[in-house]
């Protein structure tokens, strides 16, 4: 599918010189990509349906559709997870060949019967019953070695010409050249939220870097570990360890980023998170999330029990101070973190709830914050810490609360 003659940049055209001239400030590459489908309309060229099919690094999606058809607003991004790699409908597609290197290109003629012993994709069909004629998948090769794919079709009479299929061969380098750069970008964002959390990956692509580097911010601190782990983790296989400790964090973790929290670091069985302060309503998130984890436990052993294991039993504590957030550790293996007094209290915090076998502990700190709030949190006493040269008082949740009403009326959160 490729033509000596044809080569960028023998052949200028309008979507060639967009590419290379105007597409440096959209960071966005399913957008860029549904323009460029639109200009190749306006230019003449029969284009009445593309998809670039991409490869990616993130925990949950192995791969991205980007679907383009003439009439969208915007081009239709689709995600597809880790398991979509083995699915039928993966494995009779004509991206699967391409994906895997083992052909340079598929072109099928759709208003002919398909040579003997030609592939029948699914997707063959489906185009032939909604009028396309004419199929091309081309591979698209990133500097880092992935392949990846973009297909186009048309209805036009015929099929596309061999001048038009050069046409469109000739944007491919410049168009793997766009994506490559856009979703790699993309890539990074991702795993940085993914290891280091939103706040922290945001920065941290902005340019602080520097060890020492940070601020000081005030916020609530939640710490929560589980009770046990290491007793346990003598006892249970692998795999059973893993899923359970996975299933423990999945209760603690998506209250937490539902309400507004940023997770900074799982550390062995203990998760640290922050609500900063500068976020509305930061002490009422946070303790809206400790009682959807609360409820979360409580289904977790449920289901625990029903299989025949044995509960999780964890302590979580709520505590606000002023924190140092920033890059911290060795000249050459950086951690992007918080350090304070504050910090130690929450940790001092999380062993007196062990002591007293109490779940949740608020710091008098923290139940101060939530004196607005339409409940009471209930007084358990004052006691020393550890470290701590002062008596320290702590609070717990209202007994049997398990959700906050107010928590989705906004108003009452003011």
């Amino acid at each position: 599918m490729t033509d000596a003659g044809g080569q960028w940049p023998n052949r200028r055209s309008p979507a060639i010189d967009w590419l290379v001239h105007e597409t440096r400030t959209q960071p966005f590459f399913d957008n860029l990509f549904g323009e460029l489908c639109e200009r190749l309309v306006a230019d003449g060229l029969p284009v009445d349906r593309a998809a670039v099919h991409i490869r990616t690094l993130h925990p949950q999606f192995a791969a991205g559709t980007i679907r383009w058809e003439p009439g969208m607003a915007t081009a239709e991004l689709t995600t597809h997870g880790h398991e979509a790699l083995s699915s039928d409908t993966f494995l009779n597609s004509p991206i699967r060949p391409i994906f895997r290197g083992e052909v340079g290109g598929i072109r099928q003629r759709l208003d002919i019967p398909l040579p003997e012993g030609a592939a029948r994709y699914e997707i063959y069909e489906e185009l032939r019953a909604s009028g396309h004629v004419d199929y091309v998948v081309m591979p698209m090769t990133f500097v880092s070695g992935t392949t990846h794919a973009v297909s186009w079709a048309t209805r036009q009479e015929g099929g596309f010409t061999t001048a038009e299929l050069r046409a469109i061969n000739d944007l491919m380098p410049l168009l793997a050249l766009a994506l490559e750069l856009r979703l790699n970008r993309q890539i990074a964002r991702n795993l940085l939220r993914t290891y280091v959390g939103t706040r922290a990956g945001e920065r941290i692509l902005a340019g602080n870097i520097m060890r020492g580097s940070g601020e000081t911010i005030r916020a609530a601190i939640w710490y929560c570990d589980l009770r046990g782990f290491t007793a346990m983790s003598e006892v249970l296989p692998r795999d059973a360890l893993i899923a359970g400790l996975n299933a423990y964090f999945d209760a603690m973790a998506e209250p937490v980023l539902h309400h507004g929290g940023e997770i900074l670091k799982f550390i062995g069985d203990a998760m640290l998170a922050i609500f900063p302060l500068e976020e509305e309503r930061a002490c009422a998130r946070a303790l809206a999330a400790a009682l959807d984890a609360v409820a979360g436990m409580r289904e977790l052993n449920e289901h625990r029990r029903e299989a025949g294991g044995e509960d999780f039993h964890f302590g979580l504590v709520l505590h606000v101070g002023d924190l140092m957030y920033g890059n911290i550790g060795a000249r050459n293996r950086l951690d992007f973190t918080v350090i304070g007094p504050a910090v130690n209290v929450a940790s001092r915090l999380d062993g007196l709830a062990r002591e007293l076998g109490r779940e949740v502990l608020l710091s008098a700190e923290f139940a101060g914050m939530c004196e607005r709030l339409p409940l009471r949190l209930r007084a358990i006493g004052s006691y020393h810490l550890r470290g701590i040269d002062r008596q320290v008082e702590v609070f717990g949740l209202p007994e049997g609360e398990t959700v906050l009403p107010w928590v989705e009326e906004e108003e009452s959160l003011s």
